[in-house]
């Protein structure tokens, strides 16, 4: 007769240990608070205190400490350091058991959660989530755990969107925020406001001053770094992008464009720079400015010119690459003539004479001979001042009128959002009654070819009168500076080559045409 005897197990397939051992669970716990305010640091601090006394309270434990993450989101795994640190201890064997207080503080990420938890079931690692009393070696752990895990997922989507609004919020209602640790020029002022820092606006205001007279991103690093001028980081070394990005920001002359960037999802916390997919906000005078708008606006029509110019721009030459070939259009650049001996002299001629198959013409002069030439220009240029400013100034009312922008501009906002009304209710239309689809989809198309066409056309106005303005703005600071310029000069001036000067273009002859602002 066929006899059958049952012999128990003795170990367990998951944590690989005897049943009948008597060997202690090594134990750890998991603290994160989502938050590094003073109001969120004693329950951190309360966590850790916790887990170590409920671990050494169980005798078949044994303590192995606490990780613990201060400030950090549980969204995502990145920068979650004491996480990180835990989960590579217990793959190593250095863990059995992992406690904490809820799914929530371990992750509000679902995919994250299982992916974690799966990894170290495989290592025969346990966790226990004390809240929702999950063991995730039980038989129904993985599903309460998918459960809990979506619920906390929900929540976080709830609490990024709550703060979204919060910040949008405040965009529409003009609060400027800014990280004032890293803002050069300002710091908190009273209500939240931005206030001036009236050293560090001193380096701001040197900063534009330095780039109108010429100078070059990198020149303008050299020398604050020379002077031991630390950057808005408080680091030594400045880079040419943060002077690019003061020269561009118009918090400094007084305004405010607020939603500059926005976050992507709440999983993945990715910010992308904002060019229209969320509605942006331009406060005008929302705080005291450090820089004249009109010098603000000179500085961007500046910024525009070298960008035109590209690579040739250098402010190593003299004349600010507004010297030019009249035989090829290149810049005019220096050399070095018997650089080796008494007789060493600085010329310049066309950067491209000698890099073309047929060399350019145009004369090469000496550095006397462009100062020389430029004197005489401008005191000729200021001969019939009282004209030239009359001139100016007829030129500044007529030819900066806006009007023509504006209707275009109005009428086209009207015709967008009576498109925009027609295809809300086509789809609408769409998903109550039966229509023909391939008349639905022809219909639909052409309006949002027409939307689109009309949507490229208010965008190509709207940048054409944004240029119009800084135009306008900046001949109105020409005019002034016109006003208080000198009418005649004896000596070379830097200054007034760089604000009066359009180009001076060098001929055959030797003769040099300057054409000045007008």
């Amino acid at each position: 007769m066929k006899k059958i005897t049952v012999i128990p197990s003795t170990i367990n397939p998951l944590i690989k240990s005897l049943h009948t051992s008597l060997k202690k669970r090594r134990v750890c716990g998991y603290a994160r608070v989502s938050t590094d305010s003073d109001e969120q640091f004693s329950s951190y601090e309360a966590q850790i205190n916790y887990y170590t006394n409920y671990i050494k309270s169980h005798d078949d434990w044994e303590f192995i400490g606490v990780y613990t993450d201060e400030g950090i989101t549980g969204t995502s795994m990145k920068n979650r350091e004491g996480f990180k640190s835990m989960i590579n201890d217990s793959l190593e064997g250095k863990i059995d058991l992992i406690v904490t207080k809820s799914i929530s503080r371990f992750a509000r990420n679902t995919v994250d959660t299982l992916v974690t938890i799966r990894k170290l079931k495989e290592h025969g690692v346990e966790c226990f989530f004390e809240k929702e009393n999950i063991y995730t070696f039980d038989s129904k752990g993985e599903l309460l755990i998918t459960i809990m895990s979506s619920l906390a997922q929900e929540e976080s989507r709830s609490i990024s969107e709550n703060v979204t609004w919060g910040h949008r919020k405040a965009f529409s209602d003009g609060k400027v925020h800014v990280a004032y640790s890293t803002f050069l020029g300002f710091e908190k002022g009273e209500g939240g406001k931005l206030k001036v820092n009236e050293e560090e606006a001193k380096t701001v205001r040197l900063i534009y001053r330095m780039f109108l007279d010429g100078h070059t991103a990198k020149n303008i690093c050299d020398h604050l770094e020379s002077r031991g001028i630390l950057s808005p980081g408080k680091k030594e070394k400045w880079p040419p992008s943060t002077i690019h990005n003061i020269l561009r920001n118009e918090k400094y002359k007084g305004d405010a464009l607020l939603q500059k960037t926005y976050t992507v999802d709440f999983l993945s916390h990715k910010v992308k720079k904002n060019y229209g997919e969320v509605q942006q906000y331009y406060v005008e005078n929302s705080h005291e400015a450090i820089i004249d708008e009109r010098e603000w606006d000179m500085v961007q029509l500046e910024l525009a010119r070298r960008e035109r110019i590209g690579k040739a721009y250098s402010a190593k030459s003299l004349f600010s690459s507004k010297l030019v070939c009249g035989e090829c259009g290149g810049i005019y650049g220096p050399k070095v003539w018997h650089s080796n001996d008494p007789h060493r002299k600085v010329v310049w001629h066309c950067n491209q004479k000698f890099r073309r198959k047929h060399p350019c013409k145009t004369a090469t002069l000496s550095e006397k001979d462009i100062k020389d030439a430029f004197i005489a220009a401008y005191n000729k240029y200021m001969v019939n001042e009282s004209k030239t400013l009359l001139d100016l100034k007829l030129s500044y009312e007529t030819l900066f009128t806006t009007s023509e922008f504006d209707e275009e501009i109005d009428k086209l906002s009207l015709e967008l959002e009576t498109l925009s009304n027609m295809v809300r209710k086509m789809i609408d239309e769409n998903s109550s009654i039966e229509i023909a689809q391939e008349e639905y989809q022809k219909k639909y198309r052409k309006l949002e070819m027409e939307f689109e066409e009309k949507k490229e056309r208010l965008i190509e106005l709207k940048d054409k009168k944004t240029d119009l303005e800084l135009r306008k703005s900046a001949m109105q600071g020409f005019i002034e500076n016109f006003e208080k310029a000198p009418r005649v000069i004896t000596e070379w001036n830097e200054t007034l080559w760089n604000v009066f000067l359009r180009r001076a273009q060098v001929n055959e002859d030797g003769e040099i045409k300057f054409e000045f602002e007008r």
